[in-house]
């Protein structure tokens, strides 16, 4: 898969800073708004690069299904931040009309279905939708993203290893951030895993798999633009395994008081215990490092670098505001969605 260009790789940079914006300004709604999030919020701090050089790949009509780590993708798909913000506020002006919540964000005019809060169940659903696809002919390829702690559930194994018999057009994305849940994959995979790297399962199901630095978007557009050549191929499926750490715990919830000084940088350490690890992590932050490597290739400078961040600054800020103006869902609404 040949490197993108110049543009593409500053607009994969821009939609790097968006989910970064985005994701720390829901962080921080649990301190400023107490009570505006019910229950969780699994945010992706850290994924950017893979999130973003993923998707940099598709073409426009291609579908993106992944778990409930799900904020970034519709960003980039390019569903309105007011939208997505409104519904992880379960606000009616959400994207879901507020029923939906953080966890099951779906935008079908943008091509994203739908994400699932249940561990690997959006792996069958891409399957599905490729093979869909497949008895269509339309040539589209499904993104699957899912987590480590996915890969090992009965529904990785079912649905790769019918994908891989039928040949389904669907690149699985297997998004290692070194957690389940609270467990450190180290602890987790010593007794109960195939070992490292995840990727070498593909071979359980004759199909390409590979791992690649998550943190490096370049990496993952090569690595996933090749397996999405082969699907569209007719060729079938492919796992990608892309490393990268979580800056956040697993999900946010209303802190209990006295909220941390330093609460955009302290989670990791508070809950995890690793101070050093999770230094390292801040070191290789995926979009600090991608920022340097454009300035230094000329692709950007460090004034259009900013006016990218202040941009989506704003654009989230707007989105903060709309959603927290956006009225709740009306208690006769309660059913109006359900369908049996």
């Amino acid at each position: 898969m040949q490197a993108p260009g110049k543009d593409r790789q500053v607009w994969i940079y821009n939609h790097m800073v968006r989910i970064r914006e985005f994701e720390e300004r829901v962080k921080r709604t649990f301190v400023d708004h107490p009570g505006v999030i019910r229950g969780h919020a699994h945010l992706a701090d850290g994924a950017e690069a893979s999130i973003v050089g993923a998707l940099a790949t598709r073409r426009e009509d291609d579908l993106v299904v992944p778990t409930y780590r799900c904020h970034g993708y519709p960003l980039v798909l390019g569903t309105s931040p007011r939208g997505v913000m409104a519904e992880i506020y379960q606000r009616r002006d959400g994207i879901c009309k507020g029923f939906g919540g953080s966890m099951h964000l779906a935008d079908p005019a943008h091509h994203f279905p739908g994400a699932s809060g249940i561990v690997g169940q959006s792996i069958a659903h891409a399957a599905g939708a490729a093979y869909a696809a497949q008895v269509k002919k339309t040539g589209q390829v499904v993104y699957s993203f899912f987590g480590d702690g996915s890969s090992k559930q009965g529904a990785f194994y079912e649905t790769l290893n019918l994908a891989a018999v039928w040949k389904l057009p669907v690149v699985f994305i297997l998004e290692n951030n070194f957690y389940q849940a609270y467990t450190h994959i180290s602890l987790e995979d010593a007794n109960f895993a195939a070992g490292d790297p995840l990727s070498q399962k593909a071979k359980a199901f004759s199909i390409p798999g590979v791992t690649v630095d998550g943190t490096d978007p370049l990496k993952v557009y090569e690595a996933v633009g090749t397996a999405v050549e082969r699907a569209r191929a007719g060729q079938g499926p492919s796992l990608i395994e892309s490393q990268f750490y979580r800056l956040s715990p697993h999900g946010n919830a209303i802190t209990v008081p006295p909220v941390p000084t330093q609460f955009q940088e302290h989670e990791a350490i508070e809950v995890y215990g690793r101070k050093a690890e999770f230094q390292a992590a801040k070191a290789n932050d995926p979009i600090p490092k991608f920022r340097a490597a454009l300035i230094q290739q000329g692709a950007l400078s460090d004034a259009s670098a900013k006016k990218i961040e202040d941009a989506a600054q704003a654009e989230i800020e707007d989105a903060v505001q709309f959603a927290l103006a956006s009225p709740l869902p009306a208690p006769e609404d309660a059913l109006k969605y359900v369908w049996a």
